[in-house]
């Protein structure tokens, strides 16, 4: 449907346009589509753009076009199921209006911007299931008015997790599959609001029954690491839904 001469927003298919502007504001490529190579620069042709989509296509390869940076109205991102390479641009954080970020399911390497905190209205990021490395940042514990649901799982991750994070109250927290070490206790707390914790698969160790943990919980995943302790009899309190302990060193 996209022939140069008709109107691309009354014609042409994956294309949203404003109605007073007729400027375009969205653009949608999805899994029927099938394209190739790498996303050209052009898409920053776009001034507008307040909704860039191009998912699960496994032949759209290359790093994360710079030229986005100029789409100053963005508000979601989403390229994840993709074949994209390179590092995680530092470049979203001057993009004010992100809502969201979606770049899981992709190769990217290199470590996590810590400029990602200067995002105001994030609500949420995705990063999971990639080749990411690095420490987690501790600014990701530094969110300034919205506090974004964050998937950091399935990448390379190492270090401690930072004790910042524990400042935020983030209604979901996966970080899953990585190799991060040490305590994680202070992500949990009485006066919490969150809702689904996935910590399972890293190399955490800390005493689970001095752990505390908050009523609106309803998913803990905490397998395979290395906590001690006893299960709290507090958690029988807790309606949860989810509930893994396995492959720790538990007792009582």
């Amino acid at each position: 449907s996209w022939k140069s001469d008709v109107d691309c927003c009354t014609t042409w298919n994956n294309v949203e346009c404003d109605p007073t502007t007729n400027r375009i504001i969205s653009l949608t490529i999805v899994p029927y589509n099938q394209l190739s190579g790498q996303i050209p620069p052009q898409v920053g042709d776009l001034p507008y753009l307040e909704t860039l989509v191009i998912r699960k296509q496994p032949n759209v390869t290359g790093p994360i076009q710079p030229s986005i940076v100029k789409l100053k109205h963005l508000k979601e991102l989403r390229l994840g199921w993709n074949n994209l390479t390179g590092s995680v641009p530092d470049f979203f954080s001057q993009l004010k209006n992100l809502t969201l970020i979606e770049l899981n399911y992709n190769n990217l390497t290199g470590s996590i911007p810590s400029s990602l905190s200067q995002l105001p209205n994030l609500a949420s990021l995705h990063l999971d299931h990639n080749k990411l490395t690095g420490k987690i940042p501790s600014s990701l514990g530094q969110f300034v008015g919205v506090i974004p649901d964050l998937d950091l799982s399935h990448n390379q991750l190492t270090g401690k997790i930072p004790t910042s994070l524990g400042n935020m109250d983030f209604r979901s927290i996966d970080l899953s599959r990585n190799m991060v070490e040490g305590d994680a206790s202070f992500l949990f707390g009485l006066k919490k609001m969150t809702q689904i914790i996935d910590l399972s698969r890293n190399m955490l160790e800390f005493d689970l029954s001095k752990a505390e943990f908050s009523q609106s919980l309803i998913s803990l995943n905490l397998n395979h690491n290395r906590l001690t302790g006893s299960i709290p009899e507090e958690l029988t309190e807790v309606k949860l839904q989810f509930f893994n302990v396995s492959y720790n060193r538990l007792c009582g």
